[in-house]
């Protein structure tokens, strides 16, 4: 194994410990947050399955994008379920109870919904992707499922021990994961680098934007309901769209654009943050 591999499988390990994380302060209560909610239930599949991939088609269809770049595109808009969100959302001021429920009810989901998805492009845009179900729910089950719900598991019958788990796993993963994650970007600069260009970073811009703008127009009046789902939208799965794109192109290289896409959702969220932040502060201010 070389060090690059290293990184990844610590990146992956940071990853499952992360969500174990999220499994280990998961209650019923949240899991049926959104089930007791269904406007915003609703609101929030059109907003994550409907909408994303539908900017990302236009977006294609619109401007002359190189061919990894389309396809990488469209791969990231139907790979939901980024497994890090639960923590941005929350530190954000978005409602854990809706993070969290949004993100196992759409790794749930993924199994299903991103095949159906593949076919609908291919027969309403013409734009022909195969995908094996077996692949998606094997990274949906491994990354998020598994994960959460043994930390859930955990949680219910062995509340003490979830308790004293939750302190190291936290620690690992405020460590590991981005120690990991900055030692991989700065191992894969020439592959990202050799993916700028050709409009490449204008598309990945307004794909996140307007990702963001969907998800927080459909969260609804609530702030930490908005905010829980703008960065849902935006933010979607690295390896899943990896998977789908590898599936239909195999002999091409996918992981620069991949990766350029989550360094600059990850600061074009910055400034909605600051945004959000100030608006909620606002409300709140007494009068």
């Amino acid at each position: 194994m070389d060090f690059k591999q290293l990184v990844i499988v610590a990146l992956q390990v940071s990853i499952l410990s992360t969500v174990f994380g999220f499994g280990l302060k998961t209650t019923s209560e949240d899991m049926l947050y959104l089930v007791r909610r269904p406007g915003l239930l609703v609101r929030s599949l059109i907003a994550v399955f409907l909408i994303v991939p539908v900017v990302a088609v236009v977006l294609d269809m619109m401007f002359d994008f190189r061919p990894t770049l389309e396809v990488v595109l469209v791969a990231l808009s139907l790979s939901p379920v980024p497994p890090l969100l639960p923590t941005k959302e929350s530190k954000a001021g978005g409602e854990r109870s809706y993070a969290l429920g949004l993100m196992a009810l759409l790794a749930l989901l993924s199994i299903v919904v991103i095949p159906l998805s593949v076919e609908v492009l291919a027969f309403v845009f013409g734009r022909s992707f195969r995908m094996a179900p077996g692949a998606i729910a094997r990274v949906a089950l491994i990354t998020v499922i598994l994960p959460l719900v043994a930390g859930i598991t955990v949680r219910a019958w062995l509340p003490a021990v979830a308790d004293r788990l939750e302190k190291v796993v936290s620690l690992i993963t405020k460590t590991l994961l981005p120690l990991a994650a900055l030692v991989l970007i700065v191992g894969s600069w020439r592959g990202m680098w050799a993916a700028v260009g050709d409009g490449t970073i204008v598309a990945i811009i307004i794909f996140v934007a307007a990702g963001l703008l969907a998800g927080h127009l459909l969260g609804g009046p609530d702030p930490e309901h908005a905010v829980v789902l703008a960065l849902s939208s935006a933010c979607r799965h690295p390896a899943i769209a990896l998977t789908i794109a590898v599936a239909n192109f195999p002999a091409r290289h996918f992981e620069g654009t991949i990766l350029l896409y989550l360094v600059i959702s990850a600061l074009i969220g910055v400034p909605y943050l600051a945004w959000h932040r100030r608006q909620t502060a606002t409300a709140m201010a007494p009068a």
